[in-house]
């Protein structure tokens, strides 16, 4: 299964590409159905931020998250990150999702993914992830 994903996708602190070539909505819904596992239920946030191509990555995040049982999700919709942080950390959240590409061209996106209290789990790790929960 990690053959699916373009291993140039996962960096140090995130999970970044092109869209659509490397990264899109079948390869984000993959991606959560290995963080769905791993984190097997519990308070999610999710939001994202202004670029064309992250409401579509985020209506897909949402509702792969929704065909797993035992997950809370909190939709902030469109945001900054440091308020998705603070949000993570302010509803003592077990994880969020925030879809932005950060500093890179207009037509990259991607996955911020942090753990409780906001700690971030980089792209390498959940490269790890995917290996752990793909049998």
């Amino acid at each position: 299964m990690t053959k699916d994903f373009n291993p140039l996708i996962f960096k140090s602190y995130d999970i970044r590409g092109h869209y659509p070539t490397q990264i899109n909505e079948k390869i984000v819904s993959r991606l959560i159905f290995f963080l769905a596992k791993f984190f097997k239920n519990g308070k999610i946030v999710i939001g994202h931020d202004t670029r064309l191509s992250s409401p579509l990555i985020y209506q897909t995040v949402i509702k792969t998250f929704e065909k797993f049982p035992g997950f809370q999700l909190e939709k902030i919709g469109l945001s900054t990150t440091p308020m998705f942080y603070f949000l993570v950390n302010k509803l003592k959240a077990k994880a969020g999702i925030m879809i932005t590409a950060s500093h890179n061209p207009k037509n990259d996106n991607g996955l911020k993914i942090v753990e409780r209290k906001a700690q971030m789990i980089s792209g390498k790790t959940i490269l790890k992830i995917i290996k752990k929960y793909e049998n």
